[in-house]
């Protein structure tokens, strides 16, 4: 592994000569089996820029992001896109809306069902194997192809996830090269500064400089994203290569490897807590943008959270591995937090609208 602290009585050139041609080894080794595979036929199944998109009243064109959406072919992946693609629509022309065209990036190599239903480009996974079933390390491999073969009109990009409900429409917060990303209570770069010093060396500053942020939401400079993510990219690998970072970061190393790898390119984000709320733990929606329903909601009838626990009253979108929510969700007790109940009503407001929500896709 390059880049270690103390690693024998290597000079510092050489070590950096060593991380520098790793890097350049493991993105042309995926460059060069993303270029094999795309001889099977072409990936751009669906404009990517929802090029029908309408923008909202007075709407300043320079400010306009592009939606980047990374997902899978997998039903449970499928049925949170619809759903987040049709707050999406719901959103983007009110006024306040910077929102500009959808991409939904399938990392999946081939086309799916919902090609018809949602601007999409198919790109292709890491190789087999590769992902050592961690399925998220697919998400900055699809970044670099997106960004390769995208021709979007935006010049900034705002990540999102499934799992992303848009609650107000969404106006452009980062400021010129200042990106806008939220801040998770669990990256901590100043806690874990020995195994990030592996991939953030002493030279470049204090461990500080990382922000506690991941990938996503981030809306970003399509010119700084195309610089950050092949770096992203190799820090994911390395970082699964390494078992004491595997071990450490979990489902989470991929985050950190957006961090470190902004940092390494000295971007610093605009940190906003407003930029999203995670139900059950934020109470109110007011005042955010995004809702992210990433953890179980499980009350008693009497409205008192019970998490940990299956409660009498549940929504947990891992529920739904196999068939998607049905509609007309059963609203929760009095006592639980508007948040919850917020998320709730979308989901069914959304499946409500969706045509053919029921069908096999």
């Amino acid at each position: 592994m390059s880049g270690r602290k103390n690693a024998g009585k290597a000079s510092p050139c050489l070590l950096i000569l060593i991380s520098v041609g790793c890097f350049f080894a493991t993105y042309n080794f995926l460059t060069m089996v993303g270029h094999g595979r795309s001889r099977d036929g072409p990936r751009k199944v669906l404009d990517d820029g929802d090029s029908a998109a309408s923008f909202a009243a007075g709407s300043d064109p320079s400010k306009r992001f592009h939606v980047a959406l990374t997902a899978t072919d997998a039903l449970y992946s499928q049925w949170q896109s619809r759903i987040m693609y049709y707050w999406y629509k719901e959103m983007r022309n009110r006024p306040g809306s910077d929102m500009g065209g959808f991409t939904r990036i399938l990392h999946s190599g081939k086309p799916d069902g919902l090609m018809d239903e949602i601007p999409t480009l198919v790109v292709d996974p890491l190789p087999e194997g590769a992902d050592r079933g961690y399925i998220v390390l697919n998400r900055p491999w699809a970044f670099v192809q997106w960004l390769k073969k995208s021709n979007i009109k935006e010049d900034y990009v705002l990540m999102a996830e499934p799992d992303h409900i848009f609650v107000r429409p969404l106006p452009n917060l980062a400021h010129g090269d200042e990106p806008a990303a939220f801040p998770f209570f669990y990256i901590k770069p100043t806690e874990n500064e020995k195994i990030l010093r592996k991939f953030f060396p002493e030279e470049k500053g204090p461990v500080s400089k990382i922000d506690p942020i991941g990938n996503s939401p981030v809306i970003i400079k399509k010119a700084q994203l195309e610089k950050i993510a092949p770096t992203w990219m190799n820090i994911s690998l390395n970082m699964k290569d390494d078992a004491e970072t595997d071990k450490a970061f979990g489902w989470v190393l991929e985050m950190y490897a957006y961090a470190v790898a902004s940092a390494l390119h000295g971007v610093h984000h605009n940190l906003r807590k407003d930029f999203m709320i995670q139900p059950p733990w934020d109470l109110k929606s007011d005042g955010s943008f995004i809702i992210h329903y990433t953890y179980g909601c499980d009350y008693t009838l009497k409205g008192e959270l019970i998490y940990g626990k299956i409660g009498e009253w549940r929504f947990d979108k891992r529920s739904y591995l196999r068939s998607p929510p049905p509609r007309n969700l059963t609203l929760p007790p009095p006592g639980v937090p508007e948040s919850v109940a917020t998320l709730v009503k979308m989901v069914n407001e959304a499946t409500a609208g969706i045509p053919g929500w029921d069908e096999e896709r």
